[in-house]
């Protein structure tokens, strides 16, 4: 196989890994909105150190950009879209694997969740994982879970593999 061959075949694994990704998220947010019915009861104990609690997010990470008008949701729908493209141009032109990988999960997690702010005006959050009090991370779902660890692996990457070739980051 030639190396443009394998380089199409990472990009088109990556979209699949995308679209997976999406699914998993918005199957996710069903479920913990219709047959648990979360919003309803607010939180459901799992676990000691893991809970499904219901949030709504109005804004994009941390809470960053609160859109409390409809003008301000769909200026947030469209941002978010766009850095969803770049993202996904991005992945088209990337070389390396690892990189269209995890551009693959940073994709994913924004085509979910800029499906929840158009269709919903928030993020469906309810992944609560805590110890005792001590909550590491702020209440979250699939999609941000997976841009994420997206972030952290280009991130890695770029700082540890900088001097390397595509080829060598394979």
């Amino acid at each position: 196989m030639t190396d443009d061959k394998a380089v199409r075949r990472y990009r088109m694994t990556g979209l699949i890994i995308a679209f997976l990704i999406f699914a998993a998220d918005q199957f996710t947010k069903y479920m913990v909105m219709h047959p648990l019915d979360l919003k309803a009861k607010g939180q459901i104990v799992l676990l000691p150190f893991f809970n499904l609690t219901w949030a709504e997010n109005y804004g994009v990470s941390m809470g960053f950009l609160t859109a409390s008008t409809d003008f301000q949701r769909w200026a947030l729908v469209a941002l978010t879209g766009l850095i969803g493209f770049a993202v996904l141009i991005w992945m088209w032109r990337e070389q390396a694997k690892w990189d269209i990988f995890a551009l693959s999960l940073v994709l994913g997690g924004a085509m979910g969740n800029i499906l929840d702010r158009a269709r919903l005006g928030y993020v469906a959050d309810f992944a609560d994982l805590h110890i005792n009090g001590f909550r590491p991370f702020l209440i979250f779902n699939v999609a941000d879970a997976c841009i994420s660890i997206g972030v952290v692996i280009l991130l890695g990457r770029a700082l540890l593999l900088r001097d390397r070739t595509p080829e060598a980051n394979d």
